[in-house]
């Protein structure tokens, strides 16, 4: 807040702890949890700053910029140059680059990075953590790992050791059960959310030479969701106004064993791109519509079905739309995560290649009141700080059954 706009009118260094594009609990509560620890101060509402309004690289460009990087280790394209200013990175995915070594890395494959974040914390000073933190940590820590259950198989010792080690300082923290049904029953609540906004609640993208493909996390059932009135509309709307060329929406709901079920459909304009059924229609498919960039002769269902690394078993759902296969997907342990490096090696993007990472298409643009141009944020940010997160959580959990996700 005013303590940064003062520190560039002073040319102090600005320390920005940021979280990964698709803003998730995880991304955000590590985010937090981390910048509040290394302020070691209470970090009101009103100094939240989010990334549409700090010039990054006009900060950086200024010699003024530290980055540290949580749930994520690949910046967007359009952020390359700051990766020398990522001085620390925390992260619970696979490494696919190499860093300087001066700069910090704690990546370990555990099941939610605010693990990460809280044996940070915990290796701090003693006294920093307060309740507040904590609840979020450990919630995050739950939802992330479905509520420690080893038939998700997200969940690592790790995890459960954190869980425990927040328990053991604030022994008043809700039981798993009740604060795990009441951030799955807000996960999975999409009423009210037009389409649009449903493709954009969890959305990452994979961008090739030529193409970008969108994914998007989708929470409810995959037939339900192509019956969604106007879909087809939508759908269209959203990739023409983005650039994608095809989007690949992804479901998971857990029964009451906490067993995962996963789905997934592919859209695109382009007969070419879906499922080999269309190949031999191809050469009679009209030409893709202005604004499209076709992918032909790519098959992005032909990849997903072939995949060895991991093989995801697919099988065939009925779709009403012949623009979209739908699939209910046999490997239910192939997470998002999964799925994206072999989505990034069917656009030419294999690993050490040009192409990028998951990424946003296009940062937003730099505000006019950025700090570096040493004017004050000019709107106080709305309240979303930990405590009233925190405040809406125990009341769901207190109002809320966990939801039926058993279908």
């Amino acid at each position: 807040g005013e303590e940064g706009v003062q520190g560039a009118r002073r040319r102090q260094e600005v320390h920005v702890v940021m979280g990964n594009e698709a803003c998730d609990l995880d991304s955000t509560v590590s985010a937090l949890a981390l910048a509040y620890f290394l302020a070691k101060v209470s970090i009101p509402d009103s100094s939240l700053i989010f990334r549409d309004e700090i010039d990054l690289a006009g900060l950086h460009r200024a010699g003024l910029l530290s980055l540290t990087l949580v749930d994520h280790h690949i910046l967007p394209s359009a952020d390359a140059a700051l990766e020398d200013a990522v001085v620390d990175v925390l992260d619970h995915r696979p490494l696919e680059r190499e860093w300087a070594p001066s700069c910090q890395l704690t990546v370990e494959l555990v099941g939610s990075c605010a693990t990460l974040v809280t044996e940070r914390i915990a290796q701090g000073p003693p006294g920093v953590l307060d309740r507040t933190t904590a609840a979020l940590l450990h919630g995050t820590i739950l939802l992330d790992s479905v509520n420690l259950s080893p038939a998700a198989g997200k969940a690592t010792p790790r995890d459960a050791l954190c869980v425990s080690l927040l328990e053991s300082r604030f022994p008043e923290l809700p039981p798993h059960d009740s604060i795990y049904g009441a951030l799955q029953a807000a996960k999975f609540d999409v009423s009210g959310l037009t389409t649009e906004q449903m493709l954009r609640k969890d959305l990452k993208t994979v961008s090739g030479d030529e193409h970008v493909l969108a994914t998007s996390g989708i929470y409810m059932d995959i037939e339900l969701f192509l019956r969604r009135p106007g879909l087809l509309q939508d759908l269209e709307t959203f990739c023409r106004a983005r650039g994608y060329s095809a989007l690949v929406a992804m479901t998971v709901s857990f029964n009451e064993r906490y067993e995962p079920t996963r789905q997934l459909a592919v859209y695109s304009q382009h007969e070419a791109l879906r499922s080999t059924v269309s190949a031999a229609r191809t050469a009679h498919a009209h030409p893709p519509a202005r604004g499209y960039a076709a992918l032909c002769p790519l098959q992005v269902c032909r990849a997903l079905e072939e995949a060895t690394t991991p093989a995801l078993q697919l099988q065939a759902l009925p779709s009403p739309w012949p623009c979209v296969s739908a699939y209910a997907q046999g490997n239910t342990l192939a997470s998002r995560k999964k799925v994206l490096p072999i989505l990034r090696a069917a656009l030419g993007g294999g690993p050490g290649s040009a192409a990028g990472p998951e990424e946003e298409a296009a940062p937003p643009p730099t505000p006019m009141n950025s700090l570096v141009e040493e004017s004050p944020l000019a709107q106080a940010v709305p309240p979303v700080c930990p405590q009233a997160v925190l405040e809406r959580v125990s009341r769901m959990a207190a109002e809320q059954p966990p939801p039926d996700s058993d279908k």
